[in-house]
């Protein structure tokens, strides 16, 4: 198993709409072609305007089929014309859990 870990600035004043977008457009897609979302948050403290999510996969393999199916989706490509200048700025990290984490066998 494998996460996903991303952090997307977004711009000033867009949270609630960003936030609407991807719960009605982003995450129905996203669950179509088989992505399993461990948690989705926002900042409340430290650096704010900031969106975390993080997403499940069995592999590297699982992660790059996931997200070529998404991409191929023209459903895909309206929700990013309709969020396109929100994020200001994403970070993305893979990670794997430790040999105690829950999950890692």
């Amino acid at each position: 198993m494998i996460v996903n870990h991303r952090t997307y600035t977004i711009t000033p004043r867009k949270m609630k709409p960003y936030l609407a977008l991807v719960e009605s457009l982003a995450v129905p897609i996203m669950l179509k072609h088989g992505f399993e979302l461990l948690g989705y948050y926002t900042a409340m403290h430290g650096q704010l305007n900031q969106v975390i999510h993080i997403w499940k996969y069995d592999s590297m393999g699982d992660l790059e089929a996931k997200r070529a199916s998404r991409d191929a989706d023209p459903a895909w490509a309206n929700y990013l014309s309709q969020t396109e200048g929100m994020v200001q700025h994403q970070e993305d990290r893979i990670m794997a859990p430790a040999s105690f984490s829950p999950g890692a066998n």
